[in-house]
C-alpha cells in the first residue's frame, strides 16, 4: 500500500488567491481588499473590515465561509500565524502609503532593541561565550537567508585574530559533511532569525547531537531552545514590513571585539602577520 502522508493546510493568501475566481463581485472587492496587506486582517473586528472595504457585514461573512473557516476569529488567528512567520507581505502597513517617513520610528525602535537586547544578555555570558570560542579546536558558522550574511560577517571579523573559523556550508557542500567532523572541542554559531527555513530545526538537533557547543543567536520571538549551550534572543520588532537587525549586528560587534582583546599574544602575532602581508601587497 503506498505511503499517505497527511498535506499542510494551504496558508491565508493561498485560500483568498484560488477563491478570487469564484467570488461575486462585493466579495472580490474584499478579497483585493485583503490582499494588498493580508497581516491587518489580524487586527480588524469583521465589522471594521467591512467598513474599511466598502461592503456589508454579510459579505465578510460568507466570503470567510468561503475560504473554508468556520468564523472570521479562525481566519484572524491563521493570519495571525502567518504574521509570525516574518513574511514582509503580512508585516506591511497601509498607513504608511503615500509617502509617510518612518526615519524616527525606526531610529527609536532600533533604539529599543538593543536596550531589550542586552538587558536580558549578562556579561558572565558573553565572557563564557568568548572564551569558547578562542578555546574551540574549530569554529563553525551558519544561517540561512539574511542569516547567512550575518554569520558570514561574523566569519571575517575574528577571522583576524582566529584561524580555524568556517562558514559552512561551502558552496555545493552538504552539512552532513560538516556536522560529521564536529565534536566537543569545537563551537557553532548557528544564526537562525526569521524567515526560518522548516529543515533548520533539524540541523540544529544534528548539530547538538555532535557534542559542539551552540551558541542559537534568534529573534526574541522564537522560544528559548533549551538544547543549546546558549540561546540569545535579539529584540528584532521594526514599525515596517522588514525586522529591525541593529541588535543582532551589535551582538556580532560585541563578540568580535572582545575576542579580538581578549586574543592575547597569539591573536596579536597574526594581526601583525596580515597587516605586514596588507603592507606588501598595497592592499590599503
Amino acid at each position: 500500500m503506498p505511503h499517505s502522508s497527511k498535506q499542510p493546510a494551504p496558508s491565508f493568501l493561498t485560500r483568498v488567491r484560488e477563491s478570487v475566481p469564484k467570488l461575486h463581485p462585493t466579495e472580490k472587492r474584499l478579497a483585493e481588499f485583503v490582499l494588498d496587506f493580508p497581516g491587518e486582517l489580524a487586527s480588524y473586528a469583521a465589522s471594521e473590515l467591512a467598513q474599511l472595504a466598502g461592503v456589508s457585514n454579510a459579505t465578510v461573512t460568507r466570503f470567510i465561509r468561503r475560504l473554508g473557516y468556520s468564523s472570521f476569529e479562525a481566519a484572524r488567528r491563521h493570519v495571525r500565524e502567518d504574521k509570525e512567520t516574518g513574511s514582509p507581505l503580512f508585516l506591511a502597513d497601509r498607513s504608511v502609503e503615500g509617502g509617510r517617513s518612518r526615519y524616527e520610528d525606526n531610529v527609536e525602535q532600533g533604539q529599543e532593541n538593543l536596550r531589550r537586547t542586552f538587558a536580558r544578555l549578562s556579561e558572565r555570558t558573553m565572557d563564557e561565550i568568548v572564551t569558547t570560542l578562542l578555546d574551540a579546536r574549530k569554529v563553525w558558522v551558519t544561517g540561512f537567508r539574511s542569516s547567512q550574511s550575518l554569520a558570514t560577517y561574523l566569519q571575517w571579523q575574528i577571522f583576524q585574530v582566529k584561524e580555524d573559523i568556517q562558514v559552512i556550508p561551502a558552496p555545493g557542500g552538504t552539512f552532513g559533511e560538516y556536522i560529521g567532523s564536529m565534536s566537543e572541542k569545537d563551537l557553532v554559531i548557528v544564526f537562525g532569525l526569521r524567515r526560518r527555513p522548516t529543515r533548520l530545526r533539524n540541523i540544529l538537533t544534528r548539530i547538538t547531537a555532535s557534542g559542539a557547543r551552540v551558541l542559537y543567536i534568534t529573534d526574541d520571538q522564537l522560544a528559548r531552545n533549551s538544547n543549546v549551550t546558549w540561546h540569545v534572543q535579539c529584540a528584532c520588532a521594526g514599525p515596517g514590513p522588514l525586522d529591525n537587525h541593529v541588535a543582532v549586528i551589535a551582538l556580532c560587534h560585541l563578540l568580535a571585539n572582545n575576542a579580538i582583546e581578549r586574543s592575547g599574544p597569539a591573536g596579536r602575532e597574526r594581526l601583525a602577520a596580515i597587516e605586514a602581508e596588507h603592507g606588501e601587497l598595497g592592499e590599503f
